[in-house]
C-alpha cells in the first residue's frame, strides 16, 4: 500500500511503514509543509495514498467530497509518540487493508478504532 503522511504524523512512523514494505512518504520529506489540506487530498488522490493525519478536517473534506478515496486514517491520541501511534496502524494495518484500499475513513482514539466506508451518505 502507498501512505502519505500528513505534517502531525512523525517520520518514525513513515519508517515503519518503509520497513514494512510499503510505500510511504512524508509531506516534509517533498517540501510540502504549507500544503493546503485540500491540496493534500488531491495529491492522496492523484498518487493513489493512504492519508495519514491527526486532523479532523481531512474526515469532514473527504465526507463532502463524496469520493471513494483516498482513504484517510486520523489518530485522535492523547498520546502521540510515534511508538504509541504506530501500534494503532499496525493493527489497523492487520485488520483493515481491503477496506482502507476500496475506501474508507478510520479514526483512532484510544481504545478505539471506528472505521466509515466512503462515500459517506447522510440520511436526510
Amino acid at each position: 500500500m502507498k501512505f502519505l503522511a500528513d505534517m502531525g504524523i512523525s517520520p518514525k512512523t513513515v519508517a515503519l511503514l518503509r520497513a514494512l514494505g510499503h510505500n510511504a512518504t512524508h509531506l516534509q520529506e517533498q517540501g510540502l509543509e504549507r500544503l493546503p489540506d485540500p491540496a493534500i487530498l488531491v495529491k492522496a488522490l492523484a498518487e493513489d495514498r493512504i492519508l495519514l493525519t491527526h486532523d479532523l478536517g481531512f474526515g469532514e473534506l473527504v465526507a463532502a467530497s463524496g469520493g471513494h478515496l483516498p482513504s484517510v486514517i486520523i489518530f485522535r491520541l492523547r498520546n502521540m509518540h510515534p511508538n504509541h501511534v504506530n501500534h494503532y496502524l499496525s493493527q489497523i494495518l492487520a485488520r483493515y487493508q481491503v477496506e482502507l484500499e476500496e475506501g474508507a475513513v478510520i479514526s483512532v482514539t484510544e481504545g478505539q478504532i471506528r472505521l466509515r466506508s466512503l462515500p459517506i451518505t447522510r440520511l436526510h
